[in-house]
């Protein structure tokens, strides 16, 4: 069977212009942004059975976005029906569906198709892509997988040798029953403090393994009216206000965040009241007081996680897990607790991106060899060595204080303009010259250097084993859109036509 029959069986197209990887906020957005540019040759592969990303995979009990819902949505693409201030994960995955939907994308996607390897042909000039369901070309290859994607178990001597249910906040095991056991909850990041007051209720007792304490401030949830809703289907301009608002306020927070975190002691004393009055307890109330400065680690918002915390049958070890012998679990400390079930809540891998051990670029070396384990790419989306590749949400575009949706549709229209930049110079492939990215990477990290995240005394998930930040982005969503509106020939190396 020949290569192009061969894909027309396991129904992938023999070639593409363009191959997106991950049907997540970035991927469903890159097909959309590419269809209203009018550019209808692209194919979504997604390992999944569904579309959803990070919302498809995080159903645990209690997930929640902590971004306002009005800013957590695409721009060309509102939602005027959000039930709360603060989305659940049911309606957040609905919302991305019916947009998909509503832009025709199924017939893009590509379900249960998992991109093993993606290798760069520099005499075709193309990417040669190969998935569990067969192969094929594309001209430009979109890497959309998002930094939550692959959870993040660490290695816990005996571990194998734990008769009861084990499991990952991101591969919540629906079928299992918590009531009455005994359970225990490694991690107190985002997803632990959604978990922990979803679950105490109903378990015998409660294990909280902390290695390090997280600044909680009080979330201002609320349920949105009907006749709000409806006031927003009949007036978007007044869901675009309100948008617009929640973008001011989250914007001025990077000052404090980026430039001078000693702003950030006001919002320190407010977390440190949720506390006292949430905890009464002065033993309990000391272990769970972070000893570094708020916003060095994430920032969590949560009115039931302290409270939930301080009743009789929940405990918090102040270290984390080291090792497991049957049900008996040791922390670092030497304390022991006995357990039925374990949940890791322990995050994904970020710093090192999977997917990057799979992409080999123009000198047949690997991304992530090519990086050495300390990510980087030129404006977040292209590496020296990787022609034709965009990456979205790629190095130093998180945010620690506003929607990243906002920088994927920054670095979608970079993309845009990159693939119009092709098109304009009749180019086979654009290069990001190593100079350029050096220098774009040299200013991030030296602006890096006054962040909180790198001045407040916490070790994070941000950080990279050589200690730089190659996370986030240091500044604002406006200063982040000016540097990606328009893509700047000068910095990339044209390969023209028949070069190869």
């Amino acid at each position: 069977m020949g290569e192009t029959d061969a894909s027309r069986a396991s129904g992938l197209p023999g070639h593409v212009r363009i191959a997106i990887i991950g049907a997540g906020f970035a991927g469903i957005g890159a097909g959309i942004r590419l269809l209203q540019a009018g550019r209808t040759d692209f194919i979504i592969l997604e390992r999944a059975p569904a579309i959803g990303g990070t919302w498809r995979d995080n159903s645990y009990p209690g997930c929640t976005c902590d971004i306002p819902s009005h800013i957590y949505s695409y721009s060309f693409a509102p939602n005027p029906g959000w039930s709360h201030s603060f989305s659940r994960q049911p309606e957040i995955l609905a919302y991305l569906r019916q947009v998909a939907d509503r832009y025709q994308l199924p017939g893009h996607i590509r379900l249960e198709t998992e991109v093993r390897e993606a290798r760069w042909d520099g005499a075709a000039m193309r990417w040669q892509v190969r998935t569990t369901r067969g192969e094929l070309t594309a001209d430009v290859l979109i890497a959309a997988g998002g930094p939550l994607s692959n959870p993040a178990i660490p290695d816990i001597p005996g571990l194998d040798t734990f008769a009861g249910q084990v499991f990952h906040s991101a591969r919540w095991d629906h079928g299992a029953d918590l009531a009455g056991k005994r359970v225990a909850v490694v991690g107190t990041g985002a997803s632990a403090i959604q978990i922990v007051p979803s679950i105490q209720p109903v378990a015998q007792r409660l294990t909280l393994f902390q290695r390090t304490p997280a600044w909680v401030m009080p979330r201002s949830d609320r349920r949105i009216s009907e006749l709000e809703k409806s006031f927003y289907r009949r007036v978007p301009l007044a869901q675009r206000a309100v948008r617009l608002g929640l973008n001011v306020s989250r914007e001025s927070l990077v000052v404090g965040f980026v430039q001078r975190p000693a702003l950030l002691r006001a919002a320190q004393r407010i977390a440190t009241a949720h506390l006292a009055r949430s905890v009464k307890d002065p033993e309990l109330r000391a272990k769970l007081t972070p000893r570094y400065v708020l916003g060095c680690k994430r920032v969590l918002l949560s009115n039931d996680y302290y409270p939930a915390l301080a009743q009789p049958n929940a405990e918090v070890v102040a270290a984390g897990l080291a090792t497991v012998d049957g049900h008996t679990l040791t922390a670092q400390d030497g304390t022991t607790r006995e357990a039925d079930a374990i949940i890791f809540a322990t995050g994904f891998h970020v710093t090192d991106m999977p997917l990057a051990g799979h992409l080999y670029g123009a000198g047949g070396i690997s991304l992530a060899g090519a990086w050495g384990g300390d990510m980087r790419a030129l404006r977040g989306t292209t590496v020296s060595g990787f022609p034709n590749l965009c990456l979205l949400i790629g190095p130093n575009t998180g945010l620690g204080h506003n929607s990243l949706i906002h920088i994927i549709e920054a670095q979608l229209s970079y993309v845009l303009d990159y693939l119009d930049a092709l098109d304009r110079t009749g180019a086979a492939a654009l290069d990001a010259k190593a100079a350029a990215e050096l220098r774009w990477n040299a200013d991030v990290q030296r602006r890096m250097r006054s962040t909180v995240w790198m001045t407040g005394g916490c070790v994070s998930w941000y950080l990279s084993p050589a200690g730089r930040n190659p996370t986030l982005w240091p500044g604002s969503v406006r200063r982040f859109r000016r540097a990606t509106q328009r893509l700047d020939l000068a910095e990339y190396q044209v390969i023209p036509a028949g070069a190869g």
